[in-house]
């Protein structure tokens, strides 16, 4: 939210009051509290008639400080509130003379009594940001509303990225942001997912702790300052040290929670029967069959809303006009190996069986006179479930027991953000602060009955919405997105801006959900659907089966889902770094490349994982421009030495794309592309790109059931290559663009080497 007009008047009906000097300080081992004057104080009467701000600072984490700024404290505590399973107690607090400093970790709060307001945060002596003059204080506008505001500096050259699955441009830069639930597509400002958290190119992040509605201005009412607002008595935040943004997520992460780790059988290939075409179970068989013929290996089968009756959505009961047997349905089709989903919102239809009963038990959310919530957008009359009551949770829960116990294996969790503020809450929460809280409390009913029902290891959605926390629940997908070329670039901007808010798992639909897209947009999409960390083919009013968008869209389809399932035992490698730290399996190029300023604004290309990068192609004719940073990079699918640092502009078939690996990667290859789910050593090949002489590289090889992985060392000493394991399985080694000849075999991206069971050591030649 604007509150000035210019830089130097305030707009009409404003008023705004900012810590301008300390009044008092309060230090103790880990604390500090300080009472900020408004004005200079020259004498006794300037404390008269004034407002004063308390400003407390602490850590709750290491290399983490919290400051909470209130203007009047005797406001009622409202809920929600953000849960944040890694708060602590740390840091230490010091007062020399005039200057205060709670240092944690790296990270150092300064404060000098004696000069003009200043809260500086560095780390190691390096100024991170800081909260200086009209940067912390309050702020009411025309209406009569009370605002908290804090303006962080931002230094020359300084981006910021983040504050949820946003679709506009990369960096927020002069951006004006609200951190608010919106069902608004992948074409507007509007978010499906908003976290309030930002991190920035210098090494920090920002979270602000409200679930509520916050106003950010990036650089776009003040040019020089990340401002934050919310209409409130009080306004916390923690600034998060990295120093890399890969230390920032695992710091923001470790206080918010880490992803849990999906089960290997989600990283296939979904499919869907999209959103209102006509299907039964004999268009699935077909679907299902067609895809076997094609070669095209399928995990996971998706029943969208149309499985329940029309007008009845949620009544949790097949349409038996056209699923007569669902038993017995899910039965056969699990026959064939698939995992089944099924689409589910929180919303009930008044012509539902359930609305009756939720209503009678006081399930649903009511307004102020008591009578339940409706309206006739989305489903007739419907009424929205009442998560915050303990029991309407456990109902929910039930129905879906239900469909557990037939076959399903996981949800579609549509919806959660179209929630309403004229309403009561029956824990009593605020319905502003519920607003956006709402998807946390709907994908957490769901995510704890999987986990109880089906457990922990095979727990997994495919949500919409979410929130700061939302990552401990994976997996999120983008939402609607028209079939463009445009909406698929959004898409993937979307997904990378998530990923900076630490969640590690993200998808879309591959081929765009609103309109049918051609021959060249759906291939192009399958591809970076299927380099993403998950993978669905969905949309609108049109299938989205391969066989309907041209001769080479059943090749292209087969090639890159048994890609993708070659890479599994790289891929759930970087499953558990998500679960562990807190980095995303797409990464932004910054993640990467913190160091490099090339990479700063890059948002057309992405690292899947540490060592792929992976270029889409957003064009008609297959044209494609990409940044590779310094260094020998490698195509893994042609064998072509690529180097950086430079842009490259390329034209590639249908049949590829920029997929490069970076220099002195070695990536395990599964022996098996029929499926996500093998044991990935047995028969394992480590292809190694072009290593630095001197280099040691630790690759390990997880196993899907979560026992302990496969070990292997690959070390380059001049034009040696040794290769040493403790398997007592089949391995593979091969050098990427190496010709040896009468050294292992030729193979059409270099030198292949096999290795019997029980060998523990390879040596080869580099050349």
């Amino acid at each position: 939210m604007k509150f000035t007009d210019g830089y130097w008047l305030m707009r009409p009906g404003v008023t705004a009051r900012f810590a301008a000097e300390v009044a008092d300080a309060s230090v103790t081992e880990d604390r500090v509290t300080l009472s900020a004057a408004v004005r200079a104080v020259g004498h006794r009467g300037d404390t008269l008639n004034s407002p004063l701000l308390t400003v407390e600072c602490w850590s709750p984490a290491e290399g983490v400080i919290g400051v909470r700024s209130t203007h009047h404290a005797g406001a009622v505590r409202r809920l929600p509130e953000f849960a944040l399973p890694g708060e602590g107690r740390y840091g230490s607090a010091v007062r020399k003379d005039s200057v205060v400093e709670l240092t944690s970790g790296e990270l150092t709060l300064r404060i000098d009594t004696e000069q003009p307001w200043h809260l500086g945060f560095s780390a190691g002596g390096t100024p991170l940001t800081s909260f200086g003059e009209k940067s912390l204080g309050f702020v009411t506008d025309a209406e009569g509303r009370h605002h908290m505001v804090g303006r962080a500096a931002l230094g020359v050259g300084e981006y910021v990225y983040g504050l949820g699955e946003r679709f506009t441009s990369f960096t927020r830069n002069g951006q004006s942001v609200d951190v608010w639930q919106e069902d608004g597509g992948t074409s507007s400002e509007q978010a499906y997912k908003n976290v309030p958290f930002y991190l920035t190119n210098r090494g920090y992040g920002v979270f602000v702790n409200h679930p509520g509605r916050v106003s950010y201005e990036i650089g776009s009412e003040l040019v020089g300052k990340a401002q934050f607002s919310v209409e409130d008595q009080s306004v916390e935040f923690y600034v998060v040290h990295g120093p890399g943004p890969k230390e920032v997520l695992a710091r923001y992460t470790a206080l918010t929670g880490r992803p849990a780790l999906p089960p290997a059988w989600s990283f296939g290939l979904w499919l869907s029967t999209s959103f209102t075409t006509d299907y039964d179970e004999e268009t699935v068989t077909g679907f299902v069959q067609g895809m076997e013929d094609a070669g095209i290996p399928l995990s996971v089968f998706h029943f969208d809303c149309f499985w329940m009756r029309s007008y009845q959505w949620c009544d949790f009961t097949w349409d038996p006009g056209v699923f007569p047997d669902p038993e017995g349905m899910l039965a056969r089709l699990k026959e064939r190996g698939l995992r089944i989903c099924v689409w589910i919102n929180p919303y009930i239809a008044q012509k539902s069986p359930l609305f009756a009963e939720g209503a009678a038990r006081g399930y649903l959310v009511r307004r102020p006179d008591g009578s339940v919530w409706q309206w006739d957008q989305w489903q007739a009359g419907m009424g929205l479930v009442d998560f915050t009551d303990p029991d309407a949770r456990a109902w929910y829960a039930g129905k879906l027991r239900v469909l557990l116990d037939q076959g399903v294996d996981c949800f579609k969790t549509d919806f959660g953000e179209r929630i309403p503020v004229d309403v009561v809450w029956s824990d009593g929460s605020d319905p502003q602060r519920m607003h956006n809280y709402y998807t946390q409390l709907y994908n957490e009913t769901v995510f704890d009955l999987l986990r109880a029902e089906r457990g922990e290891d095979e727990a997994v959605l495919f949500a919409r919405s979410a929130t700061a926390g939302g990552q401990r629940m994976p997996v999120h997908w983008g939402g609607d997105c028209e079939s463009t070329f445009e909406a698929m670039a959004e898409s993937l901007r979307g997904g990378l801006s998530l990923g900076l808010g630490g969640f590690g798992f993200w998808s879309h639909d591959i081929g765009g959900f609103e309109g049918t897209p051609t021959p060249e947009l759906f291939a192009r999409w399958v591809q970076f659907g299927l380099l993403s960390s998950h993978s669905r083919l969905h949309g609108s009013r049109s299938y989205r089966v391969p066989w309907e968008y041209g001769e080479q869209a059943v090749p292209v389809t087969a090639a890159f889902t048994r890609l993708k399932h070659r890479l599994m035992p790289y891929l759930y490698r970087a499953a558990e770094q998500a679960r562990d730290a807190g980095t995303p399996v797409m990464r932004a190029m910054l993640l990467e490349f913190p160091d490099d300023p090339a990479c700063a604004t890059l948002d057309r290309q992405y690292m899947l994982g540490g060592d792929l990068l992976v270029a889409p192609v957003f064009s008609e004719d297959g044209t494609v421009e990409y940044y590779v940073p310094a260094g020998t990079w490698t195509g893994v699918l042609t064998g072509e030495r690529v180097e950086g640092p430079g842009w490259r502009r390329e034209t590639h078939p249908l049949d590829t794309l920029p997929l490069l690996a970076r220099p002195g990667a070695v990536i395990p290859f599964g022996a098996s592309s029929d499926g996500p789910v093998s044991d990935w050593a047995d028969g394992v090949t480590l292809r190694v790109y072009a290593p630095r002489d001197g280099s040691t590289t630790v690759t390990r090889v997880p196993a899907p059931d979560g026992s302990a992985p496969v070990t292997f060392t690959v070390s380059r000493t001049g034009d040696e290559i040794v290769v040493e394991t403790g398997s007592g399985l089949p391995w593979n080694v091969l050098l990427a663009g190496v010709e040896t000849p009468g050294h292992g075999e030729p193979h059409a991206l270099g030198t292949l080497h096999r290795c019997a069971a029980g060998t523990g050591r390879l040596a080869a030649r580099w050349a």
